[in-house]
Formats: C-alpha cells, sequence, structure tokens
C-alpha cells in the first residue's frame, strides 16, 4: 500500500478513537496541560519543517505521519479547543469558521516530483472532543469532481483561505469552503466546496450552486470547479461588501473548452449571490468597457 494511502487510514484510525474522548473542549486549558500543549507544538513545528523540506520525498510523508500523531495527541489534551497553536499556525492552515462552530487543521505535502497531497481534519466546537480525519479522494473523482457528495472522511483535497457560513430556508446550516487545489500536472483548480456537519461526520458537496453540471447538464453542481492554466493567477473569493462570491471568467487559449489547461481570465468577473436556498449566479459583475479614443479599456463593477 502507497504511504500516502497508509497514513491517511492512520489519520481516520486515530480520529475514530477521539470520538470516543471524554475531554471538555469548551473551557481554558489547565496550567499543566498548557505546559504539554506547548511541547507538544515545538515538536510538531519541527515535524512540520521536515514535512516540507526533507531532501528525500519519501520521508516527507514519514514526518507528516509524526506530525499528525502528536497533533492527535495534542487535541486529546482537555480543552483543547481554546488553545489557537500560534506557532504550528504558521507552519500549517487553520481555519476558523466564522460561527464558532469549527476549526480545519490543513495541509500539503509533496511527495515525488509534480505530485502533491492534501491532509486535514475538521474539530467541532464541542464539551466532548469530535475530530474528524480528511482523506483526499480528489485523484478518484475523475469526471464526477462536480457531482459527486462525499462522505465517510473523503474529501477533495486542497488547502482551504476562506468559510462562509449560511442558512437555508429550512434551517439547516451549510458552509462553503473555498480552496485552491495544485496536484495537477498542467492546471490548478479553485473550488467553492460546501460542507455540511452531521452525526455521522462531514459530508462535502451538495447541489447548491445554480450553474448546470458538464456530466449531468440537467442538475446544479454539487460543487463548483474553476481549472485553469498552471502558470496564471486567477481569483476567486467573498466579497463582503456586496455579500457575494466573485471569481474570473475564464476563456481557452486555443478555443478549445475541453482542454482546461488552457484557461486563462478574460478579464471580466462571474459570482454568486445566496438567495436563501443555493447560491445564484451572476454574470459579469465585472465587465470591460472600452474607453474611446483609443484609451485601454478599464474593468467597470456591476451592480
Amino acid at each position: 500500500m502507497h504511504l500516502s494511502r497508509w497514513f491517511s487510514g492512520l489519520i481516520v484510525l486515530a480520529v475514530f478513537l477521539l470520538l470516543t474522548n471524554e475531554a471538555k473542549a469548551q473551557g481554558a486549558v489547565a496550567p499543566e496541560d498548557l505546559k504539554v500543549l506547548q511541547q507538544l507544538e515545538d515538536s510538531m513545528s519541527l515535524e512540520a519543517d521536515s514535512m516540507y523540506s526533507a531532501f528525500l520525498f519519501d520521508t516527507r510523508i514519514v514526518y507528516s505521519e509524526r506530525f499528525a500523531r502528536q497533533l492527535v495527541r495534542a487535541l486529546k489534551i482537555p480543552n483543547s479547543w481554546s488553545y489557537p497553536f500560534p506557532r504550528v499556525s504558521q507552519k500549517i492552515e487553520i481555519l476558523n469558521s466564522p460561527d464558532g462552530a469549527f476549526r480545519i487543521f490543513n495541509w500539503d505535502v509533496i511527495p515525488g516530483v509534480k505530485q502533491r497531497r492534501y491532509y486535514g481534519a475538521i474539530q467541532l466546537a464541542s464539551e466532548k472532543l469530535k475530530l474528524f480525519g480528511l482523506v483526499d479522494y480528489s485523484s478518484e473523482l475523475g469526471k464526477g469532481l462536480e457531482d459527486t457528495i462525499l462522505t465517510g472522511g473523503k474529501w477533495f483535497g486542497c488547502l482551504y483561505y476562506r468559510i462562509i457560513p449560511e442558512t437555508r430556508s429550512d434551517g439547516q446550516k451549510i458552509y462553503t469552503l473555498f480552496g485552491l487545489n495544485t496536484n495537477a500536472f498542467l492546471s490548478n483548480r479553485k473550488v467553492l466546496e460546501p460542507l455540511q456537519l452531521t452525526e455521522q461526520g462531514p459530508v462535502f458537496g451538495a447541489p447548491i450552486f445554480n450553474v448546470r453540471s458538464e456530466a449531468r447538464p440537467s442538475e446544479r453542481v454539487n460543487r463548483f470547479i474553476l481549472e485553469y492554466k498552471k502558470q496564471v493567477q486567477v481569483g476567486m473569493n467573498w466579497d463582503a461588501d456586496n455579500e457575494r462570491i466573485y471569481f474570473d471568467q475564464l476563456v481557452s487559449q486555443v478555443n478549445d473548452p475541453h482542454r482546461k489547461y488552457t484557461y486563462v481570465p478574460s478579464g471580466e468577473m462571474d459570482g454568486f449571490k445566496w438567495n436563501g436556498d443555493s447560491w445564484s449566479y451572476l454574470q459579469d459583475i465585472v465587465k470591460i468597457v472600452p474607453r474611446k479614443d483609443g484609451e485601454a479599456p478599464i474593468n467597470e463593477p456591476q451592480q
């Protein structure tokens, strides 16, 4: 079995054990526990340095495994939820949901030339410690990337950089996560990933984006993907002033919509607006407006 797959299984096993832990997650960390947490964090910082930069690619997975084990040990400590991991947060992504319901520990490892593996765990804010390990399933999704709903710890591996919480009209809380996956050889992907937290664990994917699926054109997509040329920068983020998501429109440099690795920004932007149940598509929220007398075109925001 490949080391990265074995390691992912180890994370899931460790998480299963954590679900039976009776530690409190809301109060302050006791002074004696704080010392242990700080010692563990020192070790984790060293392991993180090695998992990113070890000369031998295979050993990076080994250091990542050690890092994960120490993270599990740290989160078993009573009231670990209140500890922010200030040094480790400089090495990996630790992203808190705006409503304080959970946080995500998230990192990636390069185990070989042109390869990248993503790792993550979700810690819930609860009196009893609850942590769910995530297994990078992105390479198995294929053409079902936009349509597949993932459970049981399976996840479209990426590095997250923003979380937007929304409540549907039926009262169900759903989170939209913004992420970046750079594992493909010729292209990068930015993703809008719906997340629901259930008693059985996290569920990734939901039909809340009002755009058509390539595989099933009559249905909404369960996650929204922007795939584009490796060497270009593509924007996708949250516009707090207008309460909407914005992202670059993409066009193929060779006029072939099937070759995603040729996609580059057109200069215009589209977006999404929450309508109470789903994300409504907004076209040309930033549009190129030609200028008179030979002046260069400018971008003009649309209301």
